[in-house]
């Protein structure tokens, strides 16, 4: 639980398939970020495979939203090969193309 203005308060991060299933979930503090989560979102994932097997760890392509484009995120996907498709946030576009850098299309 987390302290806000408004009081007592928590997040539910989850992670569903592409039919909106719920894979895996944490909670955390409500004035706590959406983004320092998004790793051990992904640690708790879990996929059963058909027949025998350890499940799988490691999920095709991920989307997310904005609150989950960060640099530390993005280079976590890229560095275990997974897909991305996120959202970023104008100012993150802005200071990229500020720098000289050509925008990351993922």
């Amino acid at each position: 639980m987390g302290r806000s203005r408004g009081g007592l308060t928590s997040k539910v991060h989850l992670l569903s398939d592409d039919r909106a299933r719920p894979l895996t979930w944490q909670t955390s503090p409500g004035q706590r970020g959406d983004s320092p989560m998004f790793v051990p979102v992904l640690a708790g994932l879990r996929i059963r495979r058909r027949g025998r097997g350890r499940p799988r760890r490691r999920p095709d392509r991920v989307r997310g939203d904005k609150a989950y484009s960060s640099r530390d995120n993005r280079a976590y996907l890229r560095r275990r090969g997974i897909k991305a498709t996120i959202a970023q946030p104008d100012d993150q576009r802005a200071a990229r193309k500020r720098q000289g850098h050509i925008s990351i299309v993922d």
